[in-house]
């Protein structure tokens, strides 16, 4: 069975500034599965539609054309979203709370049952490696130790569904390792994980399947035994299946 389904979807932007009206294209005609149980990652240069996507299976964006169903339900659909877990780019999180004050406002709004709800929280922070920073506050936190708050509040309340939204940029090479070994253990539990990346060498570690995009179409999609043990093969699929649209050319060493 399908956890995501996109049909046909189309997502423009449309901007008004000083009378005039300018439009964007965010998807153009999207299919894209994405399997019960699998590792899903998504690929594409700035601009591809790859947040697009995402913020449309989160019900923060409409499409213009087409439906998305998530877990059987077509979105935007409120009980569908208490059984996914969001980790976003930029960790949007009060820093005026502490790390517990933190997970436990996260866990009420999940739906996490009072009486577990403390338990819950502190054993998320220790498993995210956090334990130790529960009662600080998160403006005294780092960038990664935001980060690992982020994945706790996505995680809390046990989701089915877990999306993360380039979940290794700005991390150091351990905990980009730690990352990676957290998606593998949501899957040994059965999640169906989709997670947006720039990152190939780590795409390729964790993923069961890939997705290109480009100019907000499916360019290609590919299987693990397309790539394992073939070296370079997914970066260069991905070089021969987009085509930049931020008007810098190519690198030509003569």
């Amino acid at each position: 069975m399908n956890a995501i389904r996109f049909q046909k979807v189309g997502k423009i932007y449309r901007r008004s500034h000083l009378g005039r009206l300018t439009e964007s294209v965010g998807l153009d005609g999207l299919d894209l599965d994405v399997r019960e149980g699998e590792v899903f990652g998504l690929l594409g240069l700035n601009g591809s539609g790859k947040t697009t996507a995402i913020k449309l299976i989160m019900g923060l964006h409409l499409p213009t054309t087409g439906d998305v169903e998530v877990l059987g339900r077509r979105m935007p659909d409120v009980e569908v979203l208490a059984r996914i877990g969001y980790a976003p780019e930029a960790a949007y999180l009060n820093k005026s709370l502490t790390g517990r004050e933190n997970l436990r406002l996260f866990a009420a709004l999940s739906r996490v049952p009072a009486p577990a709800r403390e338990a819950k929280v502190e054993s998320m922070m220790t498993k995210v490696g956090l334990g130790h920073a529960l009662d600080k506050r998160l403006s005294e936190y780092s960038k990664g130790m935001l980060q690992r708050a982020s994945l706790a509040q996505a995680l809390i309340h046990d989701p089915e569904l877990v999306i993360l939204d380039e979940p290794v940029t700005g991390l150091d090479p351990l905990a980009i390792k730690e990352v990676r070994a957290l998606i593998l253990w949501l899957k040994a539990r059965g999640k169906t994980v989709l997670f947006s990346s720039h990152d190939i060498s780590e795409v390729e570690k964790v993923c069961d399947r890939i997705g290109i995009l480009s100019g907000g179409r499916l360019a290609r999609t590919m299987t693990q035994d397309e790539w394992r043990g073939k070296p370079d093969a997914l970066e260069n699929a991905f070089a021969a299946a987009v085509t930049r649209t931020d008007g810098v050319g190519e690198i030509r060493l003569d």
